[in-house]
């Protein structure tokens, strides 16, 4: 029974390897960082984890935030010189925020290749967010540690920052958006609700130097007739911001799981 399954675990391995562009060394980092808690504490429990057991993926977890944070930050620091401070943490929140990460996961496959105990794989682990983008985050460490700095940049660079910088619009000297527009129309009707309601409710200022005060309403009862509002230095960007915040909102009810 140990040898087949042994022979397809390392196929397992060598498949993810593939989709990571990299080929560990030291192939027990990558299993720890793909070990969740309720596995390592289940091989305790029975003590059997002598030779075959490296831990959880908690503390690769710890690193791999830190290694992707000074990736991330470095990329856009020479990437965009023109923008400011703030412009610069706006992107960087986004870009290593869970929802586009879960999405890197995602395409990844990596709730395949997760060691989960008996009560998390029965609960749907390998579809959870949180645990989805915490292997994600250890293995980020598992590729520094293995590989060095190059390996890991290479990778979170290659996939995680370059391939969601082209799907931004990005415009000279201002800050990138996101198409927050067309994401909550595609949240509405993957929910099968109605669409959102834009309407200009304020104009202040000079005609050289307006600002737009836009709002979006959720008609439907079970949205709880959220409303965004926000100002922007045109009514397109105001209209982007509000559209932001009802997805924030929709994030926080349930269905969240059917948002883009």
């Amino acid at each position: 029974m140990t040898g087949p399954r042994f022979v397809m675990k390392s196929r397992e391995i060598m498949a993810l390897e593939e989709s990571l562009g990299h080929h560990f060394q030291r192939r027990e980092l990558l299993d720890q960082a793909l070990t969740h808690s309720s596995q390592a504490r289940e091989v305790e429990a029975l003590g059997a984890g002598s030779g075959s057991s490296s831990g959880d993926n908690e503390m690769l977890e710890f690193l791999g935030d830190a290694v992707l944070g000074l990736v991330t930050s470095e990329a856009l620091f020479h990437r965009f010189p023109e923008f400011q401070e703030g412009q610069l943490s706006k992107l960087r929140a986004h870009l290593v925020g869970q929802r586009h990460l879960l999405r890197v996961a995602e395409q990844l496959q990596i709730g395949d290749y997760m060691r989960l105990g008996r009560g998390e794989e029965k609960s749907g682990g390998r579809h959870k967010a949180s645990l989805l983008v915490d292997a994600l985050e250890a293995i980020l460490a598992a590729l520094y540690l293995d590989g060095g700095w190059p390996v890991a940049q290479d990778f979170i660079v290659r996939v995680i920052v370059e391939p969601e910088l082209a799907h931004m619009k990005l415009e000279t000297s201002v800050m990138p958006v996101m198409d927050f527009k067309s994401a909550l129309q595609e949240a509405l009707q993957a929910r099968g609700g109605p669409q959102p309601v834009y309407a200009l409710v304020k104009e202040d200022g000079p005609e050289h130097k307006k600002t737009f005060t836009v709002e979006v309403r959720l008609p439907a009862p079970e949205m709880e007739q959220f409303v965004g509002r926000a100002q922007g230095a045109t009514k397109k960007r105001a209209e982007q911001e509000a559209a932001r915040q009802v997805l924030e909102h929709l994030a926080a009810m349930p269905g969240a799981s059917n948002l883009p």
